[in-house]
């Protein structure tokens, strides 16, 4: 009986034995399919983070490198850069302790404490500098033309030097690194001097703030253009040179700084002012002090500059002209050696 019940029982095993293995073989290849996915899945994610990684970096690279070209293109053609920290630019330019560094280091801070001066504008170093410092606030300020210029129009005062005053040896006159001379120096005056009076116009005429600074930017990264106003503005200055003289020539009552530039042998008289000192201008050398002079008479504004390197000195804040008119607007500049100019920011 017993030998009849084994059998069946064995049998009875097998069956119950068989679902369990088919089952825990389904499980165990469900298990190797789901851990082959998830293995293909991290591979994958892994492929994928490492690809972004690399395409991150690059892009970085790139685009740091595009920023930084667009940056110095923009830097180089912008003749007047946009406004920084004065002290934080003072640091980074007059490191050291020498005797010099520690002089400028202490004008600055004059300039920031007492005169309220929190920024600066830096001016592209050239010998034009002068005369783009003062350009450039006259038109981001929106300020007028001078009250002779509303009274005669400037663009015919070329033929007014020729044929009224019989200036002929205007022809001689240089535009600064051009050195061009001849027949047709009064059509090159003329448009110049008609492409300054259209430009000052159109900024005069603005009133917001912001539009000038935009359109200020675009001017001054136009080197030709720039190249044209100061021509312009040398012509004004010699223009109002010439007509001083013949003024003084009459016996009338002149400027000072006027009887101090005719006195001196190389300026006694317009020809020679031009030949000894403007047609230099902005190819070997800059303006003077005595130009400086000129140059705010002739604009109607009052020029204030801050001469860092005589600081401690009554020398220190001096104004171009000395005695300006109570009206004329007022325009800042400083300057480190008498040579270059920058614009303070208040």
């Amino acid at each position: 009986m017993a030998a009849t019940r084994s059998p069946t029982r064995a049998r009875e095993r097998e069956r119950s034995g068989a679902p369990a293995a088919a089952t825990s073989q389904a499980l165990d290849t469900v298990w190797r399919m789901a851990k082959g996915f998830v293995m293909l899945a991290v591979s994958f994610l892994v492929a994928a983070i490492c690809y972004f990684r690399r395409l991150h970096l690059y892009s970085g690279h790139k685009l740091k490198w595009w920023i930084g070209y667009l940056q110095r293109k923009f830097k180089r053609n912008l003749s007047v850069e946009a406004e920084v920290d004065l002290l934080s630019y003072c640091a980074r330019e007059w490191k050291g302790e020498t005797p010099r560094n520690k002089l400028m280091r202490k004008a600055y801070e004059e300039l920031f404490w007492r005169h309220h001066i929190k920024c600066v504008r830096q001016v592209r170093r050239d010998n034009y500098d002068a005369l783009r410092s003062v350009l450039f606030q006259i038109f981001s300020q929106g300020i007028s033309f001078p009250s002779w210029m509303k009274e005669k129009d400037i663009v015919k005062l070329p033929e007014k030097l020729l044929f009224s005053q019989g200036c002929n040896w205007i022809q001689q006159y240089s535009f600064g690194p051009e050195k061009y001379t001849g027949s047709n120096v009064f059509g090159k005056l003329r448009k110049y001097v008609e492409l300054l009076k259209t430009q000052w116009t159109e900024f005069n005429g603005i009133r917001d703030y912001h539009k000038r600074g935009s359109m200020c930017n675009t001017l001054f990264s136009d080197a030709i253009l720039e190249y044209k106003l100061y021509e312009a503005l040398k012509f004004i200055m010699l223009y109002q040179v010439t007509e001083v003289y013949e003024q003084m020539k009459t016996k009338k009552v002149i400027p000072s700084l006027f009887r101090l530039l005719f006195s001196r042998e190389t300026s006694s008289d317009p020809l020679s002012f031009m030949m000894n000192h403007l047609n230099s201008v902005g190819d070997t050398c800059g303006l003077e002090q005595i130009d400086m002079f000129i140059l705010g008479y002739s604009l109607e504004v009052k020029i204030k500059v801050f001469r860092l390197f005589k600081f401690n000195s009554r020398d220190f804040e001096v104004c171009y002209p000395e005695e300006p008119l109570r009206d004329w607007p007022e325009i800042s500049l400083l300057t480190e050696n008498d040579r270059h100019y920058h614009i303070p920011v208040f």
